[in-house]
């Protein structure tokens, strides 16, 4: 599967921190940045505002789509690939802000990410993971758009196959399955395997280095992501260098155990 940005690194949104100016920061050391989250819909904005009262930060612009029009504006010339991480218990909002995703060539990322409980409430995070009907109408839905699509999505989640929901949010359409992998790395082979050759993996958690880099490559993922070390150049640069290095070796360094599309990748 062929990652739709290069370098293979991405930065992983952060709430209310994860904007232009933080993905003009590390430009020269990734392929793609992932704005927001930001929440689209009457529901998870006021799941947004409860959150932000009990002292945590998120956007909560007045127009969420124009926000986001103008956020990719600010990266027109900047030398990565945009997306924005979205929260919506609803499937217009989304298809709304897909539609400037397609004008500015961004990512759009359905969030089923969130374990906040108001956000979960609102039908959106952990909402959609145990949902998955509803995760794949928004996926539908921004591809209709014509966007490029990302589901953000998380290991450990009682109740939640994984890897089943992965493989029907790849049926939806989706281009790129974005995994939080916890303290759970295995889970990425059986991810890639769900999803098949088409749909690329991108894996995150504790993305620090030349040894947590490997693995997650080596369990077949196609990019890594960095999260809460996105402002640190030292990171960054070592992220990008373990992934140039790792790409430049032979095929058998990945994981016997992965398979694509009910292939041996690599042996």
């Amino acid at each position: 599967m062929t990652v739709p940005f290069d370098p293979p690194v991405a930065l992983a949104s952060l709430s209310g921190e994860a904007d232009a100016a933080w993905a003009r920061a590390a430009e020269d050391a990734v392929g793609c940045a992932f704005l927001g989250g930001i929440a689209l819909d009457e529901a998870t904005r006021a799941a947004a505002r409860e959150m932000v009262d009990r002292d945590r930060s998120e956007f909560l612009p007045a127009d969420p789509v124009a926000f986001v029009d103008d956020q990719f504006e600010a990266l027109a010339d900047a030398d990565l690939r945009p997306g924005i991480n979205v929260r919506s218990g609803t499937t217009d909002p989304v298809r709304a802000v897909a539609a400037v995703c397609r004008d500015h060539d961004a990512v759009l990322e359905v969030n089923a990410h969130c374990r906040q409980e108001e956000m979960c409430a609102a039908g959106a995070g952990h909402g959609l993971l145990r949902n998955p009907d509803r995760l794949c109408e928004q996926v539908r839905a921004a591809r209709e758009a014509g966007a490029t699509t990302s589901v953000k999505l998380r290991t450990e989640v009682e109740g939640v196959a994984l890897p089943a929901v992965c493989r029907q949010a790849a049926a939806a359409g989706a281009d790129l399955i974005h995994v939080d992998a916890m303290d759970s790395e295995p889970v990425v082979a059986d991810v890639v395997a769900a999803v098949g050759p088409d749909t690329a993996v991108v894996a995150n958690n504790g993305v620090r280095g030349r040894a947590s880099v490997e693995e997650y490559l080596r369990y077949g993922a196609d990019a890594v992501s960095v999260g809460r070390a996105s402002d640190r150049p030292d990171v960054l640069s070592r992220v990008r260098q373990a992934v140039t290095a790792f790409g430049e070796r032979p095929s058998l360094e990945v994981h016997p155990r992965v398979r694509r599309g009910g292939e041996e990748a690599g042996l």
